[in-house]
């Protein structure tokens, strides 16, 4: 079996040499970069399955590499790895942080001072959504209308036009398509897809849900297949076509 491989991104060499250390114990192929233009040219170069990605960095900065990633920049990512799974590992405590981080299209967010086999078991986690899809599913497609989901590729379509998501956006479109029509609470959200063992808070799902809105739905402002039940939670409602 393939070992996945993980980029750690920071500019702290004994950061560096923890996490490197606590992976290479799990089995996984580890490489590193000090600086944001070296984490983008081994982005490119060795396409990684994950990426432990510090903030504040030389030559540029963690946001600024996810957003360039993620499309946000108002140009074509620099590499196809746009979706590749992000773990933020920063010292930035600040709520704004986090959910600027979220917004961007992270997968997770830890703060240090940072336990590494808790670190270990995040990127386990997100390297499981980002290859099988939760809960289980027997199913390996979802059609509703004109939207497809195909938890083998992890592709989601409207009509003929891909949409690009994270891993951890198709697992929440996924878990709530998969059970359409019925309300979720924030909390429950967090506990079946993030899994018991996240640490966010309901911000996270906030986040995604504004995010998945602005990928899936012709109008977010007026979304018509993920609704907010107000004072309960989100469900997922199919199109029609």
């Amino acid at each position: 079996m393939t070992k996945s491989t993980i980029l750690i991104v920071d500019d702290e060499a004994t950061i560096r040499e923890v996490v490197r250390k606590y992976l290479e114990l799990e089995g996984y192929r580890v490489i590193e970069a000090d600086t944001g233009p070296l984490a983008l040219q081994l982005l490119r170069e060795e396409k990684p399955d994950l990426v432990v990605l510090d903030i504040m960095l030389p030559g540029l900065d963690g946001f600024t590499i996810t957003r360039s990633l993620r499309g946000h920049s108002g140009s074509r990512p620099p590499t196809d790895s746009s979706t590749v799974p992000i773990i933020m590992l920063t010292a930035r405590t600040q709520e704004a942080d986090r959910v600027m981080g979220f917004e961007l299209g992270t997968d997770d967010y830890v703060t240090k001072p940072f336990s590494p086999r808790e670190l270990v078991m995040r990127v386990k986690a997100v390297l499981r959504r980002s290859i099988t899809p939760t809960n289980g599913a027997d199913h390996k497609s979802l059609e509703y209308g004109d939207l497809r989901l195909d938890a083998a590729t992890h592709i989601v379509q409207r009509g003929t036009t891909p949409i690009s998501l994270t891993a951890t956006e198709f697992d929440l479109l996924w878990f709530l398509a998969s059970h359409p029509r019925q309300v979720f609470s924030r909390a429950q959200l967090l506990e079946h897809v993030w899994g018991y063992d996240f640490y966010g808070d309901d911000s996270t799902v906030t986040v995604h849900i504004r995010r998945l809105r602005e990928k899936i739905e012709t109008d977010p402002g007026n979304p018509e297949c993920i609704l907010t039940v107000w004072g309960v939670g989100y469900k997922f409602e199919p199109p029609l076509s």
